[in-house]
């Protein structure tokens, strides 16, 4: 008996799930021999409701939210050794992995065209206890994103980021730090560092072009910008994309990375879109640790 579970959350995409979730249901129940759904009610329970699919070996588990509900049901998933596939319909601002698996943005499409005989194992990663399966972002852009609230992030979309970003740059502030990356030491100075894992990071899909969900490696990318002229000067390299380092772009692919603040500043990171750890970090890929329905 083929068993999945269907973690919707009410409130994502502007209540976007009410008007989904029937075609949703028709369309698993249609798959599935039995299908459990479950609605979220606060920070934690989609990750709780995955946790215990895979306990109770289901063998797929589903998410009907944004990026931040995405992220939690890979979470329930990753320290189990009975890991079921994983699928979600995106109902959020961005939806990286979505862009990345070539997964339809409109949820009734994405619901529409999923097929069970199309998967992918993909690779995620690991910051300190918590996993994420995009991006981790330190410096300005957390600033910038974690100042941006729901309202805005429905007005405006990803553009709201820009918004948010462009307030945060009279701020921008360059900071030390100490890296052991895959072992070896090195030191930079930067205002920005991201380390992805997919070529789409805040909805734009040019910024990693070498990064593919299922490599086995990390993306680094961070400001050579000691200065606000300095930062300015790497706009171009990060709009084109960062496939190798520049004057202004540094670029490292990587398994491993721990990252500790030389100053005093306490450095808060962004993982997929949501406040994350304080620094230090210890970072690294699991390879093709999750098998996702993809499009």
């Amino acid at each position: 008996m083929k068993r999945a579970l269907l973690v919707i959350n009410p409130s994502a995409g502007l209540e976007k799930a009410k008007k989904y979730e029937d075609f949703a249901i028709e369309k698993l129940e249609g798959l599935f021999d039995e299908l459990t759904i479950k609605y979220t009610e606060k920070s934690g329970d989609a990750s709780a409701f995955a946790s215990q699919a895979a306990k109770d070996s289901y063998d797929s588990v589903f998410v009907m939210g944004g990026d931040g509900t995405v992220n939690e049901g890979i979470n329930g998933l990753a320290e189990h050794e009975h890991r079921p596939n994983f699928g979600f319909f995106p109902l959020g601002t961005v939806n990286d992995l979505a862009r990345a698996l070539s997964i339809p943005l409109d949820p009734q499409k994405a619901i529409e065209g999923l097929d069970l005989s199309k998967s992918k194992k993909v690779d995620i990663g690991k910051i300190n206890d918590k996993y994420f399966m995009n991006v981790v972002a330190i410096g300005v852009i957390p600033e910038a994103v974690n100042d941006v609230d729901s309202s805005k992030k429905t007005r405006l979309g990803r553009f709201a980021y820009f918004v948010s970003g462009f307030k945060q740059f009279k701020n921008t502030q360059s900071y030390a730090f100490s890296m052991l990356v895959d072992g070896e030491e090195k030191h930079i100075q930067s205002s920005m560092i991201l380390i992805g894992l997919t070529n789409s990071i805040g909805g734009f899909e040019q910024i990693l072009p070498n990064a593919v969900v299922d490599d086995g490696m990390l993306h680094m990318i961070y400001l050579k910008d000691e200065t606000i002229l300095d930062t300015i000067r790497t706009f171009p390299d990060l709009l084109k994309g960062v496939d190798t380092s520049s004057n202004y772009v540094g670029y490292l692919q990587l398994k491993q990375v721990s990252i500790k603040s030389d100053d005093e500043h306490e450095l808060a990171t962004n993982i997929d879109g949501d406040e994350g750890d304080k620094l230090p970090i210890d970072i690294r890929v699991l390879p093709a640790h999750i098998n996702v329905y993809c499009g």
